[in-house]
């Protein structure tokens, strides 16, 4: 995979296909393979006409993993994604961020505008603006000497997850215990540029799909019925979603 160094930060990344560039920005303890490709994400945006792009975010897959939480606050994370484009001369790009994915796509359809062209906002609703309580007991889980040792069925959850991936467990315990991996409420109302929000019924990490889009300004909002936060993301429903609206934006 090709990679590229901005301020001393490695980022992994993969880009196939031609057309309008669209950004992949996957989840907490995932990467661009267990997020995207495997999912099966990549064929249906090349076949629809796209350039697609899917990195690892600074502490996941092959990009560089700090131990420090102040490197993973939402706007240091955001960075990598405007200094990709800078690499790949992409003047403005789709994003289409997945629950922590989505709060650095909409933190960067707030704050830069002028290089953001739509935002798909997928497994995050209004827990985008606000602390999920869960984070130091993920953090504690990570840090934890076994799986075994771990009582909380939340941090546990993302524990399997983080060990399934092969993941750095204590870059991710570093990142969780970030509380300001949230986009205040004020930078959500701002963004204007086209926002797509989805949202499974069963989710129960992301909030109101519903009441996010309804802080967003012209967000159009669809829920996936019978899909938990783990099963959206390869859900079919959530794929021709984000295509047709891709297809539909200015």
């Amino acid at each position: 995979m090709p990679s590229f160094t901005h301020n001393g930060t490695t980022i992994s990344y993969l880009d196939e296909g031609v057309g309008d560039p669209v950004v992949l920005v996957h989840g907490f303890a995932s990467n661009k393979e267990t997020n995207w490709v495997n999912p099966g994400w990549i064929k249906p945006l090349k076949d629809a006409g796209y350039r697609v792009i899917a990195f690892d975010n600074r502490g996941h897959g092959a990009s560089t993993k700090y131990y420090e939480t102040e490197r993973y606050h939402i706007p240091e994370m955001t960075k990598d994604v405007i200094a990709l484009l800078d690499h790949l001369k992409i003047e403005r790009a789709d994003l289409v961020g997945y629950s922590m994915g989505a709060r650095i796509s909409a933190y960067a359809a707030a704050h830069y505008p002028s290089r953001v062209r739509s935002a798909s906002l997928g497994g995050m609703g209004i827990n985008l603006t606000q602390s999920v309580s869960s984070g130091n007991r993920v953090a504690k889980a990570l840090e934890a000497e076994s799986a075994e040792e771990v009582a909380d069925p939340i941090g546990l959850s993302f524990r399997k997850f983080a060990e399934q991936t092969r993941s750095d467990l204590k870059a991710l315990a570093a990142l969780s215990y970030s509380h300001q991996r949230t986009v205040p409420r004020e930078d959500a109302a701002r963004i204007r540029v086209p926002v797509l929000v989805v949202v499974g019924t069963k989710d129960d990490i992301a909030g109101s799909g519903e009441e996010l889009a309804e802080l967003i300004p012209g967000a159009k909002f669809v829920s996936l019925p019978d899909r938990d936060h783990m099963r959206t993301v390869g859900d079919a429903k959530f794929k021709n979603a984000v295509i047709d609206f891709l297809k539909e934006r200015p």
